[in-house]
């Protein structure tokens, strides 16, 4: 049996899709939070546990039987983010899973200016250390996240954002079918290879694609890194998010996230869905 963890979320929902493409629900189990929540699996014949990264012993019930688990990274950053992935990681072996595939990214290293690539570093040497076959996906960065940067442009003209740098936009759909590939098969092992789209792009880029689809001038605009903290604060935003914001695009212009890599077009068999395709979906009006 596989399990998906996160089942719930965006990826992990994506995921258990990709996986009832491929094998039967009587195959597939899911690990949630609030279980009422996957009724609608749990009505497709997928098994349905509850289970938190904070309740290790519920953890191991909610990988009882799986041959392989996917770990999806909490939405959280530091010490309790990792603590989180190692209870996960723990409660698998406990559970006798043979193989755990755990949602990393791109960018994971102990010295990124971006702290959850220092979460995902740390959380991959507990995958070495704990014995157990494992695939950390490095994931390319969430398209997602450049496209809440397209908030409000149309209106303003400007995407208004600190120096970055390109960014291997990648998107949910993608990495959700490499995920299902590495939880069915045995092509991966250890860390991935970068999972990214087919180019990296900066803002300037991503406002150039704007203007493109809308068919309205989007300037791109310079803010200092501080600047933009205080607006960021002003609107209301924790100073510890806002800070965490600002880390992201002092990694960026590092080239953290700039490197684009073949591996998921050829895991997914296709070529990967270009930025330009979900700047459009956002930002064009439906018929």
């Amino acid at each position: 049996m596989i399990i998906v963890s996160g089942a719930n979320g965006k990826l992990g929902r994506a995921v258990v899709e990709r996986l009832l493409d491929r094998i039967g629900p009587d195959r597939i189990g899911v690990c949630v939070r609030d279980p009422g929540r996957a009724e609608g699996l749990r009505a497709r014949g997928v098994r349905v546990r509850r289970g938190d990264f904070a309740d290790p012993a519920g953890l191991v019930h909610a990988f009882e039987d799986a041959s392989r688990v996917l770990v999806v990274s909490v939405d959280s950053h530091g010490a309790g983010a990792v603590g989180l992935h190692g209870a996960a990681i723990t409660a698998a072996v406990e559970a006798g899973v043979e193989r755990v595939v755990y949602t990393s990214h791109m960018g994971a290293n102990p010295a990124s200016l971006f702290a959850p690539m220092v979460d995902h570093a740390a959380t991959e040497v507990a995958l070495r250390e704990s014995g157990v076959a494992f695939t950390s996906l490095r994931n390319g960065f969430y398209a997602s996240s450049a496209l809440m940067f397209l908030d409000g442009v149309v209106d303003t003209g400007e995407l208004a954002a600190p120096e970055d740098g390109p960014v291997s936009w990648t998107s949910h759909d993608d990495l959700a079918e490499a995920a299902a590939t590495a939880l069915t098969e045995d092509v991966l092992d250890g860390p991935t290879p970068a999972l990214t789209g087919a180019e990296a792009i900066d803002l300037a880029g991503i406002a150039a694609i704007a203007s493109q689809v809308t068919g309205r001038e989007i300037r791109r605009v310079v803010v200092p890194d501080e600047e933009y903290r205080d607006r960021l604060v002003a609107r209301g935003l924790p100073g510890h998010v806002a800070d965490l914001l600002v880390g992201m695009f002092a990694a960026s212009r590092r080239g953290e996230f700039s490197q684009v890599d073949p591996t998921l077009a050829d895991l997914v068999g296709r070529p990967t869905v270009p930025l330009r395709d979900l700047v459009a979906a956002r930002l064009t009006p439906p018929a």
